[in-house]
This record gives C-alpha cells, structure tokens and sequence, in this order.
C-alpha cells in the first residue's frame, strides 16, 4: 500500500484510525491497557480490517479507570506487554498515517511506554481530528468526541473502547474532509501546516505534557513528495516506435506470416488488403507470435495452412507518435495488449510499438498513474490520481526535464481525469434514471490545461459543445445536470470549481453547435472588452471527451473568424498593454507577503501575446511555444524578440512550478506567487532578465499586429 506523503489528499488517504485505553489521563504516569486501529482505504473506513490487543501495564489497574472502559486487572493476566504489543500495531500499520482524537495525549503516553520497554520510539505521522474538527468549526460547545461526532452525524455506540474510538475518529475524519477542502485544506501537508497554526489549542496541549499531534519540520524535505522514475514522463512514443511497420496482405498464409515474423524479427504482422503502410488506422488487422502459437496449439500443423486474416485482431489498438510513453503504457495496460500502432496526427499508420521495447525502462509509476484514472470509480480515486501529478513533477524537475514539458504532462493528466468524471457522471445518470445522451456531445478543457501548460495549482476551465438544441430547452438541460455533475466530482477530486465560472455547469459555457458558433461570431464582431477574457480561453480549446469532431469543427470556425477581423485580434492584443510593472522604483522585484505574481506579470501576457498575434496571422498552433516559434518565421517579424519571450516563457515555467512542489511539501496552498529570496543569485538575474523581456510586450504588440 502507497505510504502517505505530502500532497496525499485527505479524501483519498491510505490511513489507520486508532485509538487507546489506558489507566489515567495524567501522560506522567498513565500505562497503555488497550490499542485498537481501524483501517481507511482510499479514503473510505474498512470495519473488516481492524486491530485490537490488550496491553498488560505491568500495574494495577485503578477502578475509577475500569469505570469507563471496562477494563480490570483479571482481563489483563494473558495479555501481551507493551513491548510486544506495539510492534504488533506497527507491522499492522506499516506506515500508513495514524487518525485519532486528541493524538497529542496518546502520542505522549506511548513515547514514555516505548523509553519504558526499550524500544526506539519513532513518531508516526499523524492527523487529530480534534485539531481539524476546530478549523472547520471553531465555535462548538466544547471539544469532546461526542461534542464533535454530534455536530457531524456520527454514530457513537461502543464508545470506551479502543477499536470503537478509532472508528468514530475514522468517521469523523471523512466527514471533516470535504469541509476542509472548502477551506482550501485538501492535502495532508495542508492539515498540517494549519494545525499548526492552532498556537491557543497548541499551548494548552503541552501545558498539559501533551506531544504535537504531529510532524513539524524545519524546512521542506527535499524528498518529500516520493520518488519515482520519471522515464515514462520524458519520452515520446514516436522515439522507441519502428520507423517502417512491416504490413503484409491480409490472405497470407499463417506459416508465411510466421516466416515473415521471424525474417524481420518482429513480434507482430500488421496486414491490410493492399499490404502496404501508411493508410488510415482503421484499415489495418493485427497478428502476434502469441496468437500463431494459440493457433497451432489449438489446431496442430494444419493450422499454419489457414488464411491469418483469420487469426488476426481487428480494429488495431493505436497510439499518436507524440504520445508519452506512460500513456502509451497505460493504454497497454488497460486493453491489456502487447502492442500498439503508432498513428501520425491525421490517423495515418506510421509504426508499432511493443512491450519488449518498454522493458528496459522501469515504468511502474507512469502505469500507476493511468491505471489510478482509468479505474477510478469515486472523486477520492481521483484525488489520489491527481496527487500523484506533483510526485511526476518533482522527479521530473530533479532531472532538469524542460518545465514546458512538464506542463504539457500535467495538462495531459488533467484532461484524463476531466474525461473520467465525465464517465463517472454519465454512469451516475443512467444509474438515476436520467438516460443517454440526447445528442452527440463533446467536452472541451479550456485555458492552460487546453494549451498544454497546466501547473499544480489548476482549476477548472471547460465547456459542452452538443449537436442540436435550443438554449434550456430539453437538451440543454440535459447537459447541465451532466455538467454540474462532471465539475463537482472535479472539485471533490481537488481540482476546484473556477473562480471565474469557467465551467460548462454555467449556460454561457454550454449549449449547441449553432449557440457556439453564434456566440463567436458575437464576440468577434462586437469584440468589447468584456468579451475578452472569454474569448482568451476560449481559443486555448482541447477536446477531452465525446465527439471530438464537433471541437474540431468550431475550432476552426473560431479562427477563421478571428483572422477576418483586424479589429478584434487588435484588442486581444491591447489587453497586455496595461499589466504593471513588476519592479520597484529603484529596480527590486515589487513583491506582496515576500512573494512575486509570476502569472500576472510574466506568464499572462506571453501567452496572451501568442495568442492575439496567432489569431491575428491565422497560425492555429495549440501552445504559447508552437505560437511563439511560429510567429518568429513569418517575413518582417521581430524573430528575436519572439523567441526571447519563448525563452522567458519556459524560465518562469520553471521556476512557479518548483515554488508549487516546495509549497506542496510545505503544506501552503498552492499559488503562480514565488519567494524570490529563495531563488540563487544567478536566478534572480536570470528573472529580471526574463521580466524586462516581458516588457517589450506592449511595442511588440504595435509592431507584430501588422507585420506582413
């Protein structure tokens, strides 16, 4: 079972919820009597998988103590010492967070019983769902369990005892969960940090000789989001493909498919009724080794003599080449095959690639991943999923990967999870009665996540595209209940609701093929200012789920609009011209709480810029890069300002992105803000740099607009 880190989310948390008895509440001189543990998989309770065990105090137990748990000294007569009983309960635990009430009380007793048998004390990581229970609600009556279960609906039976103790505490926990999600708490690393901001509660525990409920550090870890091999994340797909698929025709005889086989050594045959590469994916069957073997199996030497169309997997499970290798592998994975077409960007064959060019690099973590979201069937399995971005991030910066890439995986990541609660969301419905889609449809992200630029702290920008259908009428209301749906398992996956309303629950960013192309045609004609921050997203549109032919079609709809209006590619551009100034007046970074916005004054007006420029000479690339360098190659263009700024553009990239691991690991919400005092001396140059370059922005838009 994964261990718990810094960015595990809290509704996804691998847990234990545990609980003890012991003769007295003095942390002096109580002796534990009775430890109990209650296991929390992926965020949900499992009663089936408890502990529980006496532990003999080696003193009498006193009777106002027995009193309340039931526990006497006769019970206790075969019962194992502490120093039994306690590696019993780690071994059970194995490393997994500890979840209980008033941790601090229980910490501190079993740190002296541990100095008392000999036994090196380690302290787990834990949460107190006390601490927690007082961020959400600071104004209860008191701080009891009951006070606390109450306030919650949790059930209370069996109270007293060690293993019913730790259920309510597990109880507690996961309804907690989603209210602290509401308060920006979602990690593990965020309770933390904000439990220890609890300095009145703090002090009153440790007046009483209680331990911190748990782990403060001095500084962020340098490992402490889990390591992994971020080789799947860093190749592409086309790079271990074969450059020239052998096909053949799809009459050919088994056993001269085998020779075929094994002339080119090969592990499969592709075939066709022409016999030639290069067409349409789906005109193609495959044939393995595995599958001839199968066949001579079953039907002997007469076998080899039958036709291999006959033998032969159809359609054939494809790839794009610019595919990263841990899709490619989770694919794999999921249709539980052992090769793979490789398509070019129209859908053309252009290889195959097989689990034996995989086996010399270790992808067990990119498998992880896509396995995580494609069998995700809760909002906590996609919280777990997307926990895992930052662990890929943090890897892949330590190998000093080019952050855009980074980004572009992240994106990735986002628009798989998008698309699996849209699953998710269509199942809920059909399951309540709700039926099918009336129409073809389409999910769109939008933004960052449809540029390929995603970072940690992304939040929710999409949209629904469907065939026909008025607005609010019945369609249309179809979507949005599919819609809210979709968004609300998003946000209960940590992928919060945008701020902006940015979201296909909301009917501007939802309605028919005819509605869309309206709506732009609006915004291009009528081009106001308060247009624009819709039509900035809009045009940064990816295809996530459905029909992806009708994105496609409104995609180019909306740039060809767009390049007939001067107009209105103008005042994309005029929106850059008034961001302020990132320095002070004698040239320090103008930073707020010791942090600079590195969206506000860099990252945003490059991609803006990219964007209004790309829209305005009809270059329909998808990045701020492919913009950018497109830009760079067109006649009476400033080539070197341009890719100064594609140059800044991935330095900034950089340097938020490793801020957001920081914070992470830090347990502080996630922000586009940098502490620039963490950065070298060469850095900070290297970002002034960056930023004055970012300041051209408003003559370079003057100058490009026009540029012919």
């Amino acid at each position: 079972m994964r261990p718990v880190t810094d960015a595990t989310p809290l509704i996804a948390a691998n847990a234990v919820a545990f609980d003890t008895e012991t003769t007295g509440l003095d942390v002096r001189e109580a002796r534990i009597l009775q430890l109990g543990g209650v296991a929390l998989v992926n965020g949900r309770l499992q009663p089936g998988d408890a502990f529980e065990t006496l532990v003999d105090p080696g003193v009498p137990v006193p009777p106002r103590s027995t009193a309340i748990h039931g526990i006497t000294g006769q019970m206790l007569r075969t019962a194992p010492g502490f120093a039994d009983a306690w590696p019993r309960f780690e071994a059970y635990r194995k490393g997994r967070l500890l979840i209980g009430y008033a941790l601090g009380f229980d910490l501190a007793v079993l740190e002296r019983e541990a100095h008392r048998a000999g036994l090196l004390w380690q302290a787990p990581r834990t949460l107190c769902v006390r601490m927690l229970a007082g961020l959400v609600n600071p104004h209860l009556p008191d701080a009891s369990l009951e006070a606390i279960a109450a306030w919650l609906e949790v059930d209370t039976s069996g109270r007293h005892t060690a293993t019913a103790d730790a259920r309510i505490a597990g109880e507690i926990f996961i309804a907690l969960a989603p209210h602290l999600a509401e308060r920006g708490i979602r990690t593990v690393a965020e309770a933390e940090r904000a439990s220890s901001l609890r300095s009145q509660a703090l002090r009153q525990q440790a007046e009483a000789g209680w331990s911190e409920p748990f782990l403060r550090r001095n500084g962020a870890p340098s490992h402490a989001l889990e390591a992994i091999d971020p080789y799947a994340f860093r190749h592409r797909v086309r790079e271990a493909a074969t450059g020239a698929p052998v096909v053949a025709h799809e009459d050919l005889a088994v056993l001269e498919a085998a020779r075929l086989m094994a002339k080119h050594r090969i592990s499969s045959l592709l075939l066709s009724a022409d016999g030639r590469s290069g067409g349409s994916i789906a005109e193609y069957s495959i044939v393995t080794e595995r599958d001839v073997l199968r066949a001579v199996a079953s039907g002997g030497g007469e076998a080899l003599a039958g036709r291999v169309s006959a033998i032969a997997s159809k359609p054939v499970i494809a790839v794009q080449g610019d595919a990263f290798f841990y899709q490619a592998l989770g694919l794999m994975s999921r249709e539980k095959v052992r090769h793979l077409a490789v398509s070019d960007s129209e859908g053309h064959l252009s290889g195959v690639i097989s689990a034996r060019d995989f086996l010399k690099f270790r992808a067990g973590a990119a498998v992880d991943l896509q396995a995580r979201i494609e069998t995700a069937t809760t909002p906590a399995d996609l919280a777990g999923a997307w926990s895992r971005v930052a662990v890929i991030a943090s890897a892949l910066l330590d190998e000093e990967i080019d952050a855009r890439i980074i980004a572009e995986i992240i994106s990735g990541i986002l628009c798989s999870i998008t698309a699996n609660a849209c699953r998710m969301a269509l199942q809920e419905m059909q399951a309540d009665g709700l039926g099918a889609p009336p129409v073809s449809y389409a999910v769109m992200v939008l933004g960052s996540g449809g540029r390929g630029e995603s970072l940690l702290a992304a939040d929710q920008d999409n949209a629904v595209i469907f065939a026909e259908g008025d607005p609010d009428g019945p369609e249309d209301k179809w979507f949005a209940v599919f819609a809210e749906k979709f968004t609300d398992y998003l946000h209960m996956a940590a992928i919060p609701l945008c701020r902006g309303g940015v979201m296909a629950r909301n009917p501007a960013w939802r309605g028919s093929v005819e509605t869309w192309r309206a709506r732009v045609d609006a915004w291009v004609a009528k081009a106001r200012p308060q247009d624009l921050l819709n039509v900035d997203i809009f045009y940064d549109l990816r295809a996530v789920y459905g029909e992806e032919a009708l994105v496609t079609a409104l995609a180019g709809h909306a740039w060809e609009k767009g390049a007939e209006r001067v107009e209105f590619a103008k005042l994309l551009g005029e929106s850059v011209r008034n961001v302020g100034s990132p320095f002070t007046l004698f040239g320090g970074f103008r930073q707020e709480n010791g942090r600079l916005d590195l969206k506000l004054h860099g990252l945003f007006p490059i991609a803006a810029l990219a964007r209004a420029l790309a829209i305005r000479h009809h270059l329909p690339h998808a990045s701020t890069r492919a913009r950018l360098e497109a830009l760079a190659e067109l006649p009476a263009m400033p080539r070197s300002d341009l890719l100064a700024l594609r140059d800044a553009h991935r330095f900034l990239i950089a340097r938020v992105l490793e801020q957001q691991v920081e914070d992470i690991a830090a347990g502080i919400p996630l922000s586009n803000h940098i502490a620039v005092d963490r950065l070298a001396s060469g850095q900070q140059k290297t970002l002034k740099d960056a930023l004055r370059t970012v300041a051209i922005i408003p003559e370079l838009v003057r100058s490009a607009m026009f540029a012919n």
